[in-house]
This record gives C-alpha cells, structure tokens and sequence, in this order.
C-alpha cells in the first residue's frame, strides 16, 4: 500500500520563540570508532482509508537524553486543517508520542517523521567496575519504585522468587546478583524466532521455551531481579546494522537496565550477548552505538488514553478505530548514517512537530594551521528559533554538546509572540 492523503503537509505546533544566534566549529575528522554514531532516521507509518469514521494514531516519538541526541526534523502527511495532531507524553514513564485524529480518509494517509540522531556509546563500566556498588541494604528511591512492580506478562510470582534465589545462591550485593542472573538468561535462551508465542515479552513462555527474541530474554531477566528486589526496566527502540551506512530497518530492538543505589541505571543488552559471546561481558554495563531508543516499561496508558487495554510495549505505531484496535497500518523504517557529530540540530521540545525556523547565516574557512594536512574547522553561524519555555536546556545543549556560542536577538520570533520573548 502507497501514497498518501492528497492536500496533506505538514503539522505545526504554535508555540512562543525566541531568537538565538549561534555559532559552531565543525570537524570532518569525526569520532573515534564506538564513541558516537550519527544518521539520519525515517520513521513512516501509512494508515488505511476509513471513508466514513476517525482512526485515532499513537505514533512513539524517539527524544534526547544522556546517551542519545535527538533533532524531530520534520512531521510530513498531517493536515493541520484536517487532523488533530500533538506530541503529548504519558504520565507514568514520560514517553513521547504523536497523536492524530485522521477522520473520514478517502485516501491512505501516510505520515513521516524525519530524525536526525547522534546515539553515543554508553557504559557504566564492567563487571569489576560496578563491584565498588555492590550492596543490597540501601531500599530504592521512590522515584524506581514502579520498577520493582510486576507487569501482565512480568509476573513477581513464587516460582520466580524461587529460581531467582537458587541462581543468586551465595551471592552477595546486588551486581554479584544482577551479573548471576544476566549469565543465567544468556546461558539457558537461545535467541531463535521459530513457532509462536515469541515476541510477546512474556516471561513465563521465555522461562518454559527457553527461546525467542530480545523481548523474551529481557522479559526473564527483568521478572528475576524483580524478584530478588532490585528495580529493572525495559527499553525499546531500533538497531543499526553494524558496518552499513544506509538502508531499511526490518523491525526493533530493545534491551534493560537494572538500578544500583549510588551509581544508578545500568543497561544490559543479553541477546546482543548472546548473538556475539565475543562481547558477553561488554554488554553487561554498556551498550554500543548501533541503536536508537524510543520509549521505556510495559503495559502503557497512552496519552491521551486509549479505548482498549494497556499497550504491552511501544515501538510500533498503535491505531483504533470505534475503540477498538485498528491493525490496518503499515510501517516502514530506515536509516542513513551522516558524519559525526552533527553539525546543526535542536533537542526535541515537547509540542513539536517540526524544526523551527533556521536563518542561514554565514560560513567561512579560518585557513590552514597547525602541521601538515590538518585544518583548522569551519566556523559556521546560523540563527535559530527555540520555545522560550526551553530556551535555558535548549541553549546549554548547545553550547555543551556542539561547541556553539550563543547570544539572544530579541524581535525575531513569531508575529505576536513579543511579550513572551526574554530580552
């Protein structure tokens, strides 16, 4: 199925701006292998015709944090006139979605959001590393708390207490524990998506099949450190093919981190681990570059909530139609790799659906210094304009992330915006 909705553009979010000047260096030298991947991310979902009622869409939207650089370049195929669409987060675990309203489509509607990622290689440190947390009498933070409650399909039940006591048997402190239980899961599943019943993220079918994907196999492992008191969580998003540069993305990827009182969260990535025994013992306290994440938890009220039960995870787009489930929407995801780091970009800012307004400015060579073929970088200037709500995260991203200097310009904002401007 193909095309899309005819007179559909793109959706915009009125919001108060204010002007920023900046100005950057940009190397073409690039990072070091495994720091940092930069690229390019489409994210398209095509949502069949209903002629004579309203599909409602919850579309996941990727956002910044520690590890990730997100810039939503742009939402293409909603109709602002036509659709009611907004990036709203949920109140339980922050994620971020589009939601859209498509009412009476004569026409497959097909929306596409455009990202551009910088992922960076993320480690807590190895097993000895984390060893200096290795304690198990400090009680979690309230703010974990929902990480040590079950799931649907992530029970806390005894037969889990059980196994995870026997696998934990005379270890002490809660990283002796967690490593018992990551080698547990990577030494008795085998990543194979053969019958059914995979994919689901049940940890009961994991623990009998002893098989399926990364949902299985962090599903089991999220159920027994539950089970063993220590707060586990699940995350998901898509992977990057390692060693290509472009191409489509057949479906996701996802993984956990456990909580360590005096450290935090500490990512695990077991099917990784097991695809490359190579990198078992990497991928217990680190993640590589090659993935970007979307959302976090398990059974999610969306926002605003949907008519049916809680959605198992949140990856892939989520539809009904008369409060039912809608299945008739396609997906299609693919990537292409641009040189790191990027040179201009904006953190997401919540409510928006596309770039604000960037003023080229001017770009000039500084000249050759220093010794042989190295040059000194460019120097490039733009002005861009940023939410005031965000102004002080948004300008200190900047400045921090991609070496910018910034400075404010009052009056080049949106028309009637002045009083909400900083001066």
């Amino acid at each position: 199925m193909t095309g899309a909705a005819a007179g559909c553009m793109t959706a915009l979010l009125a919001l108060p701006f204010i002007a920023v000047d900046l100005a950057a260096r940009t190397s073409t030298a690039g990072s070091a292998p495994g720091e940092a991947r930069s690229f390019e991310f489409v994210y398209q979902v095509t949502v069949d015709p209903v002629p004579a009622g309203k599909v409602k869409v919850w579309i996941p939207v990727a956002k910044s944090d520690a590890n990730q650089e997100v810039v939503l370049k742009s939402v293409s195929g909603l109709d602002v006139s036509q659709v009611d669409s907004r990036t709203r987060r949920d109140s339980e675990y922050g994620n971020s979605v589009l939601y859209a309203e498509i009412a009476n489509a004569q026409a497959p509607v097909t929306v596409t959001l455009t990202y551009e990622v910088t992922r960076k290689e993320y480690s807590r440190g190895g097993l000895n590393d984390l060893m200096r947390y290795n304690r198990d009498d400090d009680p979690a933070p309230p703010d974990v708390a929902r990480f040590l409650a079950p799931d649907r399909l992530v029970p806390i039940n005894d037969r889990f207490k059980t196994m995870a006591a026997e696998i934990t048997r005379g270890k002490n402190g809660d990283v002796a524990k967690a490593y018992a239980i990551y080698d547990y899961v990577f030494h008795n599943l085998r990543y194979d998506k053969s019958g059914e019943g995979w994919g689901r993220g049940d940890a009961i079918w994991a623990c009998d099949a002893k098989h399926g994907n990364c949902t299985d196999f962090h599903s089991l492992f999220i159920a027994l450190m539950r089970a063993e008191k220590i707060p586990a969580r699940f995350e998901i998003g898509f992977p990057l093919p390692e060693g290509k540069t472009d191409g489509e993305i057949p479906g996701y990827h996802c993984w956990a981190e456990f909580y360590l009182s005096g450290l935090g969260w500490v990512p695990v990535d077991i099917s990784e681990a097991w695809k490359n025994p190579a990198k078992h013992d990497f991928f217990f306290g680190s993640l590589d570059t090659n993935r970007v994440q979307f959302t976090i938890g398990r059974d999610l009220v969306l926002n605003p909530p949907q008519s049916g039960p809680p959605v198992n995870y949140l990856v892939y787009p989520y539809a009904e139609l008369d409060g039912q489930p809608y299945d008739h929407v396609e997906k299609k995801f693919s990537f292409h790799e641009v040189p790191v780091p990027v040179a201009q970009a904006l953190l997401p800012v919540p409510g928006q659906k596309a770039l604000p307004p960037v003023h080229s400015g001017s770009a000039s060579a500084r000249g050759q210094r220093g010794r042989g073929d190295m040059t000194e970088p460019q120097f490039l200037k733009a002005t861009v304009v940023i939410p005031v709500s965000d102004i002080y995260d948004t300008t200190a991203w900047y400045e921090r992330v991609l070496g910018f200097e910034t400075r404010y310009v009052h009056g080049q904002g949106r028309p009637g915006d002045d009083e909400d401007f900083a001066t």
